[in-house]
């Protein structure tokens, strides 16, 4: 039975991915928070989109137990699924729009999977009204997906992803392509969006200035398991290289001036 006042959304304990003879995780340990931004970070190979994917279904581990809102996700059929996909949405890299459906038509898809009696009517208002939330024009929704920007195929992905009105957000590396000011304003929107709506987001990324901006935690991959995972500052206090090279580098103290900038300018 799903349990929506679990404070933990998501529980993933002894994860297993192996590829052939090269293991990606090996006994992978990730609790995302009800309400919380979880950003997860890692080198190229350790496996970010890999565990997404063992989240949501689409990879099934060769060990290790994943829970959604209380419900077991290894091993459901599909049909015991739906109760929970239904609430969560997700954001893949480059947006994954259908090239031959309008931006509407790519809003509409979930709504007719999950709820086909819906007239046409309704659906369309429906995607109008993601595609504003979103951070699109109105006039967007008519266009195909290669008559769009980066930036606005990211958005157009992410209204479809805010289609059925999930509790859960699922991005995958959702700035990366774009420049920074398109960056900046998507990571305000996805704070905006969580706030607002009370979303659970994890969140993908290898952009440094959206770390230390919007998400409450961080979770490290790295040695084919979460290495640590905790605020920035109480990752730095581990003393891990990896992570002290990663955000004390020269982008990490860039990042750091950013935002220590903008507290500034809205204090």
């Amino acid at each position: 039975m799903i349990d929506l006042q679990d404070p933990i959304a998501i529980r993933v304990r002894g994860i297993v991915n192996r590829f052939g003879s090269q293991t990606v995780h090996d006994g992978v340990d990730l609790d995302v928070r009800n309400g919380e931004i979880l950003g997860v970070v890692g080198g190229s190979g350790t496996g970010k989109s890999v565990l997404l994917r063992s989240i949501i279904g689409l990879k099934q581990p060769e060990a290790g137990e994943v829970t959604v809102f209380g419900e077991s996700m290894i091993g459901k059929e599909e049909d015991e699924a739906q109760d929970i996909r239904r609430r969560w949405g997700v954001l893949f890299q480059g947006g994954a729009l259908f090239s031959t459906l309008t931006v509407a038509e790519n809003i509409q898809v979930p709504l007719r999977e999950y709820y086909p009696d819906l007239d046409q009517t309704l659906l369309d208002e429906i995607a109008a009204y993601k595609v504003v939330m979103a951070g699109l024009p109105p006039e967007a929704g008519p266009k195909y997906p290669s008559e769009l920007s980066g930036g606005m195929k990211k958005r157009a992905g992410l209204a479809r992803a805010l289609a059925l009105d999930p509790m859960l957000l699922f991005l995958d590396e959702p700035t990366a392509g774009l420049d920074p000011i398109g960056a900046d304003a998507f990571d305000r929107l996805t704070k905006s969006l969580q706030q607002t709506l009370g979303l659970t987001v994890f969140l993908i990324t290898h952009d440094l200035d959206t770390l230390y901006a919007i998400c409450d935690r961080v979770a490290v991959l790295a040695d084919h398991q979460v290495i640590a995972c905790g605020t920035i500052p109480e990752l730095l206090a581990t003393g891990h290289p990896w992570i002290e090279e990663y955000f004390n580098g020269p982008r990490g103290r860039a990042a750091t001036a950013t935002v220590d900038r903008n507290r500034q300018l809205g204090a």
